[in-house]
């Protein structure tokens, strides 16, 4: 018989986080996540977003054995939709079962519509600034470090209670391995003396994660289901990613000595971590280092970038992207990357998919997200 438990211990959130690794075990592709950062990730005491969202998680279990999983979120952030208030769904993983999946939802659900949701949309894991989408396309290859990897059944279980999609988000893989097209090269060549491109200053580490979270909430403010990182959420990111950062890898533009656009480029931590299977200790994080430190991983991935919106209207700023897609291009080959993933765009996001697709990134992912009264 099928019950369904809300996470209340730090038990049953053990068992939480380890649903997917369950579930996904016969998926080559799939990389368990590490649960030491999962448990981080769910706690109240170490996630600000727990400061202006209401969250609830469920397991679904049968005969003793953990199921399937998902979340219920209320964002006081987040825009609301045709003036309903919408809630939010995430972490959906189960197996391949109706009955599962029905009754996931049909809990988060009434846990929403109790308190006054009148839609829900999803997945969000948790916020749209962290893991966001269903993966439905490009299921074979693993996914890039704070990108999702679902069931390739997910999606129609989803779609049979009555979701559509409201968004899809497209991940770009970018060879960087290539030569810049030549048009292009002779463009950036002749316009980098207008602009600076520095890397990030780590002496003043904190002055520039303020400079960059600026800019992205000034550059992505017009955007479809926006949420502005707050003062507390911009210091758990800069504690949180300042061991992954390369500063040549962060350039920021400079107009006038004004910062004006910025890009980040993140190894890729999945490449490190797999065949871990979640955890740390007693030795993998021995490996981990080595892998990042000394025999290097293949690939990055760009989960941030933005030009102010003031100077992207402006004669000639058109450059400052495919800048700072160079910038960060060639200190990616110093360090042995191969490739990069740029992501997750908007499907709608036209200028944004124009650069990225002028310097050779091409769809490889496409993750949805979906949308249901309540």
């Amino acid at each position: 018989m099928l019950q369904i438990e809300a996470v209340q211990t730090s038990a049953q959130m053990k068992r939480f986080i380890r649903v997917p690794a369950r579930v996904q075990a016969g998926d080559p592709q799939f990389i368990a996540p590490l649960e030491l950062e999962r448990a981080e990730a769910f706690s109240p005491r170490h996630n600000p977003y727990f400061a202006h969202a209401k969250t609830q998680f469920w397991i679904a279990t049968r005969d003793g054995r953990d199921v399937g999983r998902i979340s219920a979120q209320i964002d006081e952030l987040a825009p609301t939709y045709q003036q309903e208030q919408a809630g939010h769904f995430g972490l959906i993983c189960g197996e391949d079962d109706a009955v599962v999946f029905a009754s996931l939802f049909a809990t988060a659900e009434a846990w929403l519509r109790e308190r006054g949701c009148r839609k829900l949309l999803g997945p969000f894991n948790l916020s749209i600034n962290e893991e966001t989408g269903l993966l439905v396309s490009g299921f074979e290859t693993p996914p890039m470090l704070l990108m999702g990897h679902d069931a390739r059944y997910a999606g129609a279980r989803i779609e049979a209670l009555g979701y559509r999609k409201i968004r899809d988000l497209y991940a770009y893989i970018y060879d960087i391995t290539q030569p810049v097209p030549p048009l292009l090269q002779r463009w950036v060549d002749r316009d980098q003396q207008r602009f600076t491109v520095r890397p990030m200053n780590m002496r003043r580490y904190r002055d520039d994660i303020e400079i960059i979270t600026d800019i992205f909430n000034d550059a992505w403010s017009g955007n479809w289901g926006f949420v502005p990182y707050t003062p507390a959420e911009v210091d758990h990111l800069a504690k949180a990613l300042k061991p992954l950062l390369d500063p040549q890898l962060v350039p920021i533009a400079e107009l006038d000595g004004k910062p004006v656009g910025f890009g980040v480029t993140l190894p890729d931590l999945n490449e490190a971590i797999r065949g871990f299977n979640g955890k740390l200790l007693p030795f993998n994080w021995a490996r981990l280092l080595w892998r990042l430190k000394v025999s290097g991983v293949s690939g990055g991935r760009v989960p941030l970038m933005g030009v102010r919106r003031s100077t992207a209207t402006t004669l000639g700023s058109a450059v400052i992207p495919f800048l700072l897609v160079e910038a960060m291009r060639k200190r990616a080959l110093e360090r042995g990357f191969r490739q990069i993933e740029m992501s997750w765009i908007l499907e709608d996001n036209k200028p944004m998919r124009k650069m990225i697709e002028t310097v050779g990134g091409r769809i490889y992912k496409t993750y949805r997200l979906y949308e249901k009264p309540l």
